[in-house]
């Protein structure tokens, strides 16, 4: 495992990084000296929809390439005699490009750097896809072996949105899985439909591959290149594996929550003193009273006490966090139901009472401690600021190593963890125990990569209801849609319908 973790951090980066060559210092800009070298990025917006010269004058007195290669031809999964090299000289942008080397192509390998000179060589998109031709080996320097190769991490969302911006580039697409539970036997060869959470994607693999008779794993890293295609009037990008390295299984165990956090209001339009509350959804018929849970808040301003970092993590207590059981009362698969002040209005005082939504727990938090921790306070959920969060955990025995059902924070300040200390999270579509690229574990918010969260709504005091919309897969036990952050300003008049709108909410799927 370990060796496997240094061949990825040997080859793949986690973001794009600029300049794998020495030349980067040099840069094309008005009123400097033309540097001889040119990015891809400004090679392929020379592209207009038909063939164009590359020399001085279309370069701008530009006449060289200078890359790395991310092709590798040992899985016999790319396309034959087709060179693929990345740079990000411009604007730090990762851009890639296809050279049609034939039989040539196979000699170089990932981490190769090259110079190519293109004074004489044409521009055009062939068969879908953008390409320098004319490039022979005499055009060709190698000058250096084992240069960093930087895969994009992404989503498939942003590869959809932009397809020509990854074409010919090498991505990271993570936490992929199908739209079914693979069986036993079942291989990745051909077409694959891929799901990250955020969209789909084909990753397409030729029968005659190394990589063929892969199992179909229920979760794994997909490292490739991506191709695009025209399909009518629509581009369509999908990815190819080069080697067997290029697929990562991810064995990190994503249970079913029970109940998941769709959406809270933390600045209620008024005094936030007990009207603040929190939504959820139960995943399964819960009846409270046999099946005890609790909710957690955690609020991070710098005067909050005990300061530092949580020691306790979501059991720290003091101004810190506040716990709310959850002891009676039932919620139905797929149904909402509420925690959070006695008041039980929509918006603060004057507001609509929906005291006959699903309340499960209600707690004059700003008059009474916290149920096993807490001290009370005016505001359980802050304005603005540094981090809050909202956890979610089955059983009221929360501890320092206690993981939570769900759990959600907003903004990133604060000191939320160092020192072995932090706030658990749970796998789910914004945080994973174990980080997905590394295989590292990362137990807490703001560690490894559970650095996502949702921005605070501004102005303060205006009436927002935090909507957190995606879609949960029952059948595969994964999030298929990322919850994404809807705040529709409410009014003193709106009703429980305003905050249970299913075009908004998060959806159970199956």
């Amino acid at each position: 495992m370990k060796e496997m973790k240094n061949i990825f951090k040997k080859l793949f980066g986690f973001a794009v990084l600029a300049g794998s060559l020495a030349s980067c210092a040099d840069t094309n800009y008005p009123g400097g000296e033309v540097s001889p070298y040119i990015g891809i990025y400004d090679i392929r917006n020379l592209y207009k929809g038909s063939a164009i010269d590359l020399n001085l004058e279309t370069m701008e007195g530009s006449n060289s390439l200078s890359a790395v290669v991310i092709s590798d031809h040992s899985g016999n999964n790319l396309p034959e005699g087709m060179l693929f090299v990345q740079d990000a000289r411009r604007l730090s942008l990762l851009r890639g490009v296809a050279i049609p080397l034939g039989d040539l192509a196979k000699e170089y390998k990932p981490g190769d750097s090259v110079i190519i000179n293109l004074d004489g060589t044409v521009l055009d998109r062939v068969d879908g896809l953008l390409q320098i031709k004319n490039v022979d080996q005499n055009r060709i320097t190698k000058v250096a072996s084992d240069r960093p190769v930087y895969a994009t991490l992404t989503n498939t969302a942003k590869i959809a949105a932009k397809p020509y911006d990854f074409e010919s580039t090498l991505v990271a697409i993570v936490k992929g899985g199908y739209t079914y539970t693979p069986e036993p036997g079942q291989v990745i060869s051909g077409d694959q439909t891929i799901n990250d959470g955020f969209g789909t994607i084909t990753v397409s693999t030729d029968a005659n591959s190394t990589l063929a008779n892969l199992p179909q794993y229920k979760m794994a890293n997909y490292y490739g290149i991506v191709f695009t295609k025209q399909e009518q009037d629509s581009v369509i990008a999908y990815q190819k594996m080069r080697t067997q390295r290029d697929l990562v299984e991810l064995k990190s165990v994503y249970k079913v929550p029970k109940a998941i956090i769709t959406g809270w209001n933390n600045d209620p339009k008024g005094s936030d003193n007990n009207h603040e509350y929190m939504q959820f959804m139960a995943t399964e018929d819960i009846d409270f009273a046999k099946t005890p849970f609790s909710v957690v808040t955690t609020n991070n301003a710098n005067a909050s006490t005990p300061v530092g970092f949580p020691q306790k993590g979501w059991a720290t207590g003091g101004m810190r966090t506040y716990k709310i059981n959850l002891t009676k009362g039932t919620a139905k698969k797929g149904t909402f139901f509420y925690v959070g002040g006695t008041n039980g209005l929509i918006l603060s005082s004057g507001s609509t009472s929906i005291k006959h939504a699903n309340w499960i727990a209600t707690h004059n938090y700003g008059t009474t401690d916290g149920q096993g921790f807490g001290t009370k306070t005016t505001n359980l959920l802050a304005n603005s600021g540094n981090t809050y969060g909202i956890a979610i955990f089955e059983g009221t025995d929360v501890t320092e190593k206690s993981i939570p059902e769900d759990v959600m924070f907003v903004a990133s300040g604060g000191s939320v963890v160092g020192n072995g200390f932090g706030y658990r999270v749970a796998n789910n579509d914004f945080y994973d125990i174990i980080n997905p690229i590394t295989l590292n574990e990362q137990p807490f918010y703001r560690s490894g990569s559970n650095t996502n969260n949702i921005p605070y709504n501004t102005p303060s005091d205006a009436g927002y209801f935090n909507y957190m919309g995606g879609e949960y897969n029952m059948t595969l036990g994964r999030w298929t849609k990322a919850r994404v952050k809807y705040a529709p300003l409410l009014e003193k008049t709106s009703v429980l319908e305003d905050i249970e709108n299913p075009e908004f909410a998060t959806k159970l799927v199956y």
